[in-house]
Order: C-alpha cells, then sequence, then structure tokens
C-alpha cells in the first residue's frame, strides 16, 4: 500500500490536514504526517517538530520560547531539508503534499525540493499564483493555487483541498514503467533566438548515438541543468546558450543565479560552451521594463515578453563573467564563438544586430579565457547556421570521447 507524506502545522491548522489525511485514507492509501508548526499538535502525529528541529540542529521548546516567527521559519525550513529526503531514502513515504500560506509553503517546499525529480510532490497554496520560483527552484513541484486561505473548511476550501488529495494520491496510485535509455546523455541549453542551432546540433548527436535533453534557458531551466549535471546525470554539456547571464547582471527577469556555469566544471563533465543569446535581457510586457532602461533599444517579442539590447559596455562585462567562470573549469572545455552572431535577431537586417557589441564580447573573451585551459574556436557564423550548430556538436563528442 502507497504511503503519503502530509507535512503542515498541525497546531493552527489541525482541522484542515485532519480532513486531508481522511480523504487520502478512506482512498486506501497511508499517511505519513509531518508537524512543522511550533507548538503542540492538536491532531496527532508521526514525525513530530521536535524531530523536524532537531534535524536542523535546534531544540523546539527553546524555539518556542523566543517567540520569534521567523526564526522558527528559518529553522524548521532546514529541518525539512534534511529530513524529508531522509524519510524518503528509508522508504517511509511515496509522495508528499502540503497546504499553506506563505510560510507554511516555504517550510514544506523547502523539503520538497530536496527530493528527486519523479517522487510525487503536490503544495497547495495561497502563493501560487504569482511568482513561484523561491518554492519551486529546479524541483518538479505541482503549485496549485488554493484560492481561498487556508483556513478553514468552507465550500470553496473543502473542494480544494479534496481535488488535492485525490491529486497526490492519482500520482502515487498510477504509475507507468519509464524507459531507461541506453543512450549516453547530453544537457544542451536553448533559446527561442537559438532554437535552429540547438535543433541542428541535436539531431547531429542523435544520429552518432547520443540522447540530447533540452533545458529552456529562462532561468528555472538553467538552475534544473545545473542541478541535474552536478547530481551527475550528463555525459556532456552543450551549453550554446548562456543568456540567463544577461539576466542575471542587469536586472532581467529570466536569471539562473550566481552559479550558472559551475556544475559541469566543477564536476569535470566535458562541456561545450557558446555565448548564444547574449544580445538581449528579457522583461515581462512592455509597461514592466524598468524606467530607467526606457531609453534602450526594446523589441516586442511577444505580448509577454520584452527583450532590451545588451550595450557595448554590458558585452564587455558579460565577457569578463564568462571568462571567470570558464577559467575556474576542472572539465575539459571548448569555448566556441559565432562571429556573424549570437541569435537568430542578431543578424544583419534584424532588430538587435550589433557587430560594436558583439566585438567588445568576443575581444573581451579572447584576452581573458585562458587557452591553456580552454580550447577556443571561432567560426564566422550566425550561431543559428547548421555549420557552426554541428561543429559545436562535433566538438562536444571529441571532448567525451577524448
Amino acid at each position: 500500500m502507497k504511503t503519503v507524506a502530509i507535512v503542515g502545522t498541525l497546531d493552527s491548522k489541525g482541522a484542515e490536514f485532519g480532513f486531508v489525511r481522511d480523504i487520502i485514507q478512506g482512498l486506501g492509501i497511508n499517511t505519513l504526517m509531518i508537524h512543522t508548526g511550533v507548538f503542540e499538535p492538536s491532531i496527532s502525529v508521526d514525525i513530530s517538530n521536535a524531530e523536524v528541529a532537531k534535524a536542523a540542529g535546534e531544540d523546539i521548546q527553546a524555539m518556542a520560547a523566543k517567540k520569534d516567527r521567523a526564526y522558527a521559519t528559518e529553522v524548521l525550513a532546514k529541518g525539512m531539508e534534511r529530513l524529508l529526503p531522509t524519510l524518503y531514502e528509508q522508504g517511509r513515504f511515496d509522495g508528499v503534499i502540503s497546504f499553506g500560506g506563505s510560510g507554511g509553503t516555504a517550510l514544506a517546499t523547502a523539503g520538497m525540493r530536496q527530493l528527486p525529480i519523479g517522487v510525487p510532490k503536490v503544495m497547495v497554496s495561497t502563493m501560487a499564483g504569482g511568482d513561484t520560483s523561491m518554492y519551486v527552484g529546479s524541483s518538479d513541484i505541482f503549485m496549485y493555487p488554493s484560492i481561498v486561505d487556508i483556513a478553514g473548511i468552507n465550500s470553496i476550501s473543502q473542494r480544494i483541498f479534496i481535488n488535492g488529495a485525490h491529486a497526490i494520491a492519482g500520482l502515487v496510485n498510477y504509475e507507468s514503467t519509464v524507459k531507461e535509455s541506453d543512450k549516453p546523455l547530453v544537457a544542451a541549453t536553448m533559446f527561442g533566438v537559438t532554437t535552429p542551432a540547438v535543433s541542428h546540433a541535436r539531431k547531429y548527436m542523435e544520429d552518432r548515438g547520443y540522447e540530447v535533453l533540452i533545458f529552456h534557458a529562462t532561468g528555472s531551466g538553467g538552475k534544473a541543468m545545473e542541478k541535474l549535471v552536478a547530481g551527475g546525470y550528463f555525459k556532456g554539456v552543450l551549453d550554446l546558450t548562456t543568456t540567463e547571464w544577461c539576466d542575471e547582471l542587469f536586472g532581467g527577469v529570466l536569471n539562473a543565479g550566481s552559479d550558472r556555469l559551475d556544475a559541469a566544471g566543477k564536476s569535470g563533465i566535458p562541456q561545450v560552451v557558446s555565448v548564444g543569446a547574449l544580445d538581449m535581457v528579457n522583461f515581462g510586457p512592455f509597461d514592466t521594463v524598468p524606467a530607467h532602461y526606457a531609453h534602450r533599444k526594446l523589441y516586442k517579442h511577444n505580448p509577454s515578453v520584452t527583450l532590451m539590447r545588451t550595450t557595448i559596455e554590458e558585452n564587455r562585462k558579460l565577457g569578463e563573467k564568462l571568462a571567470e567562470k570558464l577559467n575556474a573549469t576542472q572539465s575539459p572545455t571548448t569555448l566556441i564563438l559565432p562571429l556573424s552572431g549570437v541569435s537568430m535577431i542578431d543578424a544583419e537586417g534584424q532588430a538587435f544586430y550589433g557587430p560594436e557589441e558583439d566585438a567588445m564580447l568576443f575581444d573581451t573573451l579572447r584576452n581573458l579565457v585562458n587557452k591553456d585551459k580552454i580550447e577556443l574556436v571561432e567560426l564566422q557564423n550566425n550561431i543559428n547556421d547548421e555549420a557552426f550548430a554541428n561543429t559545436a556538436a562535433q566538438k562536444l563528442i571529441d571532448l567525451m570521447e577524448r
């Protein structure tokens, strides 16, 4: 029989979580009740808040005496990060669900993010209608809007609780066999404006016996790839699209954090890196672009996405950052530069065509990259030319088979 872990503040929301527990048990599934509140629970639990706090090296009674909610949330979240994956490794549960506001969501998802990809994770939250990146991270958490606050069992919350319970029940009960690939796995990064490049490269590598997994370079995609690369899932990385660094450095909305471009180098995994879409910083709808960028060259990619062309000075900074990251690598690495444009719209006659901006990027990389460690390849192609893509793919194959 399957078991679902139910994570929540069982002191303040015991009735609500008891309602969910009864639904799940009524479906023939065992439950594991994990208490993440500070005070005594109002329903029976299987894993106490004392155990959660202990996993973070703290005493729950001392925490309660402090009466500092922010401190307690921080400690209990850290405890969940450590305890929930341990319980899963021990075979105590098959999937996990929680309900909460901002605090409850932060507590539960801290542990969910540490579980392997594929383990069913459902978070019913008041925060699910906004930016959920801080809760989901690079994990596969289902975020489900609660519509009303998690406070009482009423005509709306009751339906939400029931649907959430049935969702996790379905996830743990209905399984299909995942066909494991016997081909070497390669990670690749892609953006809309580098799609032709990655499509060509993927076909080239798949024709030669590799399986290519593509990550959309939208911040969450870069984070997910870095996590999986660090976890040893891949034999090589075809990192053609490093655009997330534009957003990280210049305030865009699709940044992947300061450790982007670290995982392959630290893990010794061969990588081919390029400068795909370093001509653009990403924002939302046109009227969301920060006022201090109003004078810049802007491009309405679609109603929800506005692109800003990077300047000469910004390209110098991008070159410095990429060189810094690549020079720290401990893996076989090739940097390949497309001298005729870094994206679909950085081409002659296109909106972001910028020879001077690109020249600064390329010159900075030429001057700063440690050529004793990094192979530097320059091609007179746009990044989306098939010849460029195939050369990059073959370079990676050479590194992996060396």
